[in-house]
């Protein structure tokens, strides 16, 4: 009778011991970018899922869980990106099998996520379109490297190219970045103007634009620096709109990469709360392929980081021109977006959109324009006197004789008058004899 005891007692314990060690995937919640979906579930402890695999005719995601339960939550998404519905039940007695219906065949990634301020512990699984899987992979075990224009069997001169110009939104999707009193969200802000100034660039005689983000979804540090080595670009740069604690803080800045960290303390609290956002979107800086790739991406920064200081300061003038700045040089964070060892790349911090009256006009439509205009004028300050070779701003020169009109240059290099002013920063048509003016290209230069 006391073995029976004993032996209830004991199975008991064992019991509550595994009803204690069970983990309860409580929600789950999906986000769809160009290239992926991604599907982030929040469990109440850390997962490590005993087996992950998909089945075909129809296409499916399983994914078994030792130990584990699922809340009604699971089955009550709605479809998004490649995932058409989840379902969850129990396998056996000590297995959760979670089922994902896919729309097409994918291969899935997945890692973990420690909590933080806003999530406690996640299971996140990237799925990637099976045609996209082999590129994905590549990209993630080493850096893209740049194409090399080679001369043809006949040695004719390559066609020239245009200028391309990174720009990227920062934050999106479910990282909102800061936000205003107002309650303006910083990704939404950042996009608007983002996207006038790729018109603007796209309206630009030899230039083309590449958003690196163009709609609301998140896309990892990493994978934007990623995105615009795959389009070759020449110049990379990140929007954002600062926050402070104290609201009087106002005016733009304009960063660079600093291998050594922020060169203010106000610069290294904003590289800690950018960089922080690439774990909050669901990057694994963990991830060996990361690692290697920030390795091979801190490498030879030297020059990249000397031309980046040069583009900065262009767009630094460019700004001053449209209002106060927030700092009168060129600082220097170490923001993981700005680690491109061969592409110059800054970030600008718009405004601050934690000061009132400096959030009513980044919501403002035509203050939105007239940032693009003074990036747009710091872009072409700086290659008009560093023009890449091969591409169509290797500026044409002009050396003002006595006699000469502007109108009459423009008319000889065949280019329009206002191109021929603005691509000089000319605030009138008066000429001095001796003046060295650069000629804009065309599209057929």
């Amino acid at each position: 009778m006391n073995r029976l005891i004993t032996g209830g007692c004991l199975w008991l314990a064992v019991q509550g011991l595994a009803l204690a060690g069970t983990v309860t995937f409580e929600n789950v919640r999906l986000s769809a970018a160009p290239d992926h979906t991604r599907v982030v579930f929040d469990t109440s402890a850390a997962v490590t899922p005993k087996k992950v695999f998909t089945l075909q005719n129809p296409d499916r995601l399983v994914i078994d869980v030792s130990a584990a339960k699922a809340s009604s939550a699971l089955t009550s998404v709605k479809a998004s990106g490649l995932v058409t519905g989840v379902r969850a039940a129990r396998n056996d007695q000590s297995t959760l099998r979670i089922v994902l219906e896919l729309k097409q065949a994918a291969n899935p990634r997945t890692f973990n996520l420690k909590p933080n301020d806003k999530h406690g512990h996640r299971l996140v699984v990237d799925l990637y379109g099976a045609e996209k899987s082999a590129a994905v992979e590549k990209n993630s075990a080493a850096v893209p490297k740049k194409k090399v224009v080679r001369k043809s069997v006949a040695d004719k001169p390559a066609a020239l190219r245009d200028l391309v110009i990174a720009i990227d939104a920062g934050h999106g999707g479910k990282d909102s970045g800061a936000r205003g009193s107002r309650g303006t969200k910083e990704k939404d802000i950042v996009l608007a103007i983002a996207r006038q100034l790729a018109e603007l660039v796209r309206k630009e005689p030899g230039m083309r634009p590449v958003m690196i983000r163009d709609g609301d979804y998140y896309v990892g540090l990493r994978q934007r620096i990623n995105k615009a080595r795959k389009h070759n670009a020449d110049l990379f740069i990140s929007i954002h709109a600062d926050a402070f604690h104290k609201k009087s803080a106002r005016g733009s800045s304009v960063f660079v990469l600093s291998t050594r960290g922020a060169s203010s303390e106000m610069g290294r609290w904003l590289a800690n709360q950018e960089n922080a956002a690439d774990l909050a979107g669901g990057v694994s800086l963990d991830d060996k392929d990361d690692l290697l790739a920030e390795v091979l991406l801190d490498l030879s920064q030297s020059a990249t980081i000397e031309a980046s200081h040069e583009v900065a300061a262009n767009m630094l003038g460019g700004l001053k021109r449209l209002g106060k700045t927030h700092k009168s040089t060129v600082q220097r964070a170490g923001f993981v977006v700005l680690k491109s060892p061969d592409i110059p790349s800054i970030l600008v911090e718009t405004a601050f959109i934690s000061n009132p009256q400096e959030e009513n006009k980044l919501r403002d439509k035509r203050h939105q324009k007239k940032l693009a205009r003074a990036m747009l004028t710091g872009i072409r300050d700086y290659f008009g006197n560093n023009p890449p070779p091969g591409t169509h701003m290797v500026a044409r020169k002009y050396k003002v004789k006595r006699g000469d009109t502007l109108s009459e240059i423009a008319a000889v290099h065949r280019v329009s008058l206002a191109s021929l002013r603005g691509y000089n920063s000319l605030k009138s048509d008066r000429l001095r004899v001796g003046d060295t003016l650069r000629i804009p290209p065309t599209r057929g230069s």
